[in-house]
């Protein structure tokens, strides 16, 4: 299937026609390196997606993730446990980083995470998730009916996640363990 390029900004995207794509803001009371940090965190990710029970598996187990890096994620959804191995494709710190499946269900998934300082000092944190199932129309319709919602229900969560440790004191724990685990 042909890829179809746009440039954003400086950083062009590559998707599938008719891909899905969700974008999600959040608005954060936080300077934008922190909130790129905490971002880039796998062990503020574990706390975000408690609910899905996700433990990591392989590849950086503790820390920040940096360029070429990748992790494997084991969770459970919708009743299935699932593996999903993504790396670290893009990085222009602070200001946007992108994960991309290396392994896992889907047939695509692109995850570009965007920061941008406000007047006010604080950052403007956007999520654009851009993925497709695998089994043509019924993978389709599967994302349109199901999965969209879902997965922006999951972005959305880890959002306030995010922005709940980077507006109080909590941020300090998460980034001194990434410092301890990066040595």
């Amino acid at each position: 299937m042909p890829h179809v390029r746009k440039c954003v900004g400086h950083f062009y995207e590559c998707q599938l026609p008719n891909m899905p794509t969700i974008e999600v803001l959040t608005s954060i009371n936080a300077p934008t390196e922190r909130c790129f940090r905490l971002a880039l965190s796998v062990d503020l990710h574990t706390i975000s997606t408690r609910q899905t029970g996700e433990t990591i598996v392989a590849g950086v187990q503790s820390g920040e993730l940096q360029l070429g890096d990748s992790v494997t994620f084991r969770a459970r959804h919708f009743g299935l446990w699932q593996t999903l191995t993504s790396r670290i494709t893009a990085l222009d710190a602070p200001h946007h980083f992108r994960d991309e499946m290396q392994r896992g269900a889907f047939r695509y998934m692109r995850h570009d995470h965007y920061f941008e300082a406000q007047d006010s000092g604080a950052t403007l944190m956007r999520d654009v998730f851009a993925f497709a199932s695998p089994l043509g129309w019924l993978g389709n319709l599967v994302d349109a009916l199901v999965l969209k919602r879902y997965l922006r229900r999951f972005l959305v969560e880890r959002g306030r996640v995010v922005k709940e440790y980077a507006e109080i004191e909590q941020w300090r724990i998460v980034l001194t363990a990434t410092a301890q685990a990066r040595g």
